[in-house]
């Protein structure tokens, strides 16, 4: 490496930080050029100074500091890379740095080996997917594909009933009885009767409760209506 790199640090507890900048400023390829103690702080240095590494700690000033300065900090500048401070694998918090665009994260009890090279591997694009994050964002993943999938499957459906059966499903899910539809709609029961069949039908259910089953259904199924009727 010609240039050396770029380090900031935001880590709240003053020895722990000193430790950073004494291990990360004798090696020769790498410069500590700021240590602050709070997110706020590594926000505002990090759009003036332009590190290539941050050290990011994940509680500071608040529980969240360090996320929500790792947001602000990408969102200005998206090459910089951030690497998350933690006392626990574990924490949730981890996950949500990795989704704002995070590289690594580091032990705060981690050895110089592992915080040299994490701060090499982060500059180089190099950084590892870590068993515990990979984890995470298979489980992210599948839950997305799980909604997006079921969510289809009721739009394809919804979208083979006609605008009076629509109407009819909103009812009766919202709770309205088909006496109540009957006289809302003006109509005979058998025509009700009727709509509930062909409905129950397409969906391949046996009554109606089992068709609409969460709101998120239930506002798609409003949306659908609203945009017909507005057509």
């Amino acid at each position: 490496m010609n240039e050396k790199i770029k380090v900031l640090i935001a880590e709240d507890v003053s020895p722990i930080r000193k430790r950073y900048v004494k291990i990360l400023n004798d090696h020769p390829s790498i410069e500590v050029i700021a240590d602050v103690g709070s997110g706020a702080e590594a926000s505002s240095l990090a759009k003036k100074l332009k590190p290539d590494v941050v050290l990011m700690d994940i509680e500071m000033e608040c529980k969240d500091a360090g996320i929500r300065a790792t947001g602000k900090i990408l969102g200005e500048n998206p090459d910089i890379k951030i690497i998350i401070l933690t006392v626990y694998e574990e924490d949730e918090l981890i996950f949500s740095a990795f989704r704002l665009g995070a590289c690594d994260y580091i032990l705060k009890n981690a050895s110089e080996e592992e915080i040299i090279g994490g701060v090499i591997g982060a500059y180089k694009n190099s950084s590892p997917i870590r068993p515990e994050i990979a984890d995470k964002i298979r489980n992210e993943f599948q839950r997305v594909k799980t909604y997006e999938s079921s969510f289809l499957f009721m739009l394809n459906l919804l979208s083979t009933l006609t605008p009076r059966e629509l109407d009819t499903l909103y009812l009766l899910s919202n709770g309205y009885s088909k006496k109540d539809v009957c006289q809302m709609r003006c109509v005979e029961m058998s025509t009700v009767k009727s709509q509930v069949h062909n409905i129950l039908k397409k969906f391949k259910k046996k009554k109606i409760a089992d068709i609409i089953t969460t709101d998120a259904d239930r506002q798609l199924l409003g949306t659908i209506l609203k945009n017909n009727k507005s057509s």
